[in-house]
């Protein structure tokens, strides 16, 4: 929504003790906005530090929740809401880094259950594996776009998903039926216009 300077002025109109009782009861309706303030207004741990903690929170988490995997529609629904918190977090901090480390973290953190996953019929584990490597896709879209300083911290833990997908048959077969050339799992090698590359591997009904 686009505000007039009307608007903007009739705003500043306000008296001080209105306007903060506007602002708080903006704020009351959306915690993603008082999220963001907090952390840019006074908040003392830095983005590194967020991100330091939610590595170790998603950790955490998989530990705790692996003994679902046998469950693989439910275990898929617990992912889907780390990855929601990953979102918060590079909502409030504006970690664009730490929006692909995370994402990326996430998958590798999964595969440690490799042994686990395994296990699982294919049919019933087919959505987790496909949400796995539309999540790489997705990853290795936004390092081609990020300064290339970063690239060497992708490469290690791109290096380690790559390992652990040939520690799956099933997993590795899906990456490549679904258009994934491994190749990729270094930053280096991804190619020019990437981005049009997972659509057109989306157009042919891949991904899905």
């Amino acid at each position: 929504m686009e505000y007039s300077k009307e608007f903007k002025a009739a705003l500043s109109q306000f008296s001080h003790p209105d306007k903060d009782k506007l602002i708080f009861r903006l704020l009351k309706k959306d915690k993603l906005l008082s999220k963001k303030l907090y952390f840019e207004l006074i908040d003392e741990e830095t983005t590194d530090d967020k991100r330091n903690a939610m590595e170790s929170y998603i950790k955490e988490r998989l530990s705790e929740k692996s003994k679902y995997i046998g469950n693989p529609k439910y275990f898929l629904v617990l992912i889907r809401k780390l990855s929601a918190e990953i979102t918060e977090h590079v909502k409030v901090t504006t970690d664009k880094f730490g929006d692909v480390f995370l994402n990326l973290f996430l998958v590798n953190e999964i595969l440690e259950y490799n042994d686990k996953l395994s296990k699982q019929r294919f049919d019933a584990i087919y959505k987790l594996y496909i949400y796995l490597i539309n999540k790489i896709f997705k990853a290795l879209i936004q390092i081609k776009k990020l300064d290339e300083d970063y690239w060497l911290e992708f490469d290690e833990i791109l290096s380690e998903i790559d390992s652990k997908i040939h520690e799956n048959l099933y997993l590795e077969k899906l990456c490549i039926n679904n258009g994934l050339d491994f190749n990729w799992l270094k930053s280096g090698n991804i190619p020019d216009h990437f981005e049009l590359i997972v659509k057109d591997i989306r157009s042919q009904g891949f991904l899905k």
